[in-house]
């Protein structure tokens, strides 16, 4: 039981990591994008996209180790997931503000 349970947990952190990484991948593809055209819609987008995967889970998945190893006392948790939720919610806002836009 205790190894199906490690194995769960690894295969979280890896699907995480992935999903960190293509989100990455796909950041960058729209910052081509936009250094190619030109596009403020794509920039937006861009930067969107990377602040929503990339710098997210970073910021959650790093201090959720330090915080775990006791690096970090327990009342940096809260802060934490503040900054973590607010780079996913300016995330979101840029890729909103990428589909709404003229430009």
């Amino acid at each position: 039981m205790l190894a199906a349970s490690a194995l769960v947990e690894w295969l979280i952190v890896a699907l995480a990591f992935a999903s960190t990484l293509l989100g990455g991948y796909v950041g960058y593809q729209a910052y081509r994008g936009y250094r190619r055209h030109d596009s403020r819609a794509m920039q937006a987008l861009s930067l969107g996209l990377l602040l929503l995967t990339t710098a997210a889970f970073s910021v959650a998945f790093l201090g959720s180790l330090l915080l775990r190893e006791g690096y970090l006392g327990l009342q940096y948790q809260q802060p934490l997931t503040l900054i973590t939720r607010s780079l996913q919610f300016l995330g979101v806002l840029l890729i909103a503000y990428s589909l709404h836009s003229r430009a």
